[in-house]
């Protein structure tokens, strides 16, 4: 199975420390972000990688390479100097993830979810991995009832960038920029998507008080 990272945004609330230097590769306990989930995955019998690119993405082909050195191989999804958000990002890396189910990670969340839960989990458009609600996202984005995804239900908890996709959920869709939470809505409506809520480890690096938290953590599980 394939895993697409997401790494093509500008991090803009991260600057100044995003100026320079694209948002995945600030350094965290002495390690690019990204390479955390990089090493997570491949442990976890991932291989094949799929990185969108955009903003300062030369830094980030530059950085990584081919993948060699984490014992994966990586394409590149390169969308120029203009980032296609979430779904147009992965709608524009389709030739490259194929025609099977695949992960999509969010390039700026520190995770200890086991994302080889995901190689067996049966899937009609798409499976979700939810978290408690953190304090700076109190009202969550989605709730579970009878291992479906709604709207319409409580409690919510907050989506964690981590889900299991099939191709089917992008058909027809063009290569444009464009978000993904109305294709989550229209699944939703047909009943196609499935989630669970996670409880291990979770951070959302939107700020640099999180990075510095994230970082905290790092060093006290070494």
């Amino acid at each position: 199975m394939k895993a697409m990272i997401l790494a093509a945004g500008r991090g803009k609330r991260l600057r100044p420390l995003t100026d320079k230097h694209p948002k995945p590769l600030l350094p965290v306990a002495g390690k690019p972000l990204i390479e955390y989930t990089i090493e997570r995955l491949v442990s976890e019998g991932f291989q094949d990688l799929v990185i969108n690119i955009a903003y300062l993405g030369a830094q980030i082909k530059e950085t990584l390479g081919n993948g060699q050195r984490f014992n994966a191989k990586i394409n590149y999804s390169d969308e120029g100097s203009n980032p296609l958000e979430t779904a147009g990002g992965i709608i524009h890396a389709l030739p490259l993830l194929g025609e099977k189910p695949f992960i999509v990670v969010n390039g700026d969340i520190a995770t200890d979810f086991n994302f080889s839960t995901l190689k067996e989990q049966p899937i009609d458009l798409a499976h979700l991995i939810l978290v408690p609600n953190p304090e700076h996202h109190p009202h969550g984005d989605f709730a579970i009832k009878n291992t479906l995804i709604t709207e319409n239900a409580s409690p919510r908890y907050t989506f964690s960038g981590i889900g299991l996709y099939h191709p089917k959920l992008f058909n027809n869709q063009p290569v444009s920029k464009s978000a993904l939470k109305p294709l989550l809505q229209a699944g939703i409506q047909k009943k196609g998507i499935s989630g669970e809520l996670s409880h291990d480890f979770w951070l959302d690096i939107g700020t640099v008080e999180r990075l510095k938290q994230f970082e905290q953590h790092v060093t006290n599980n070494l």
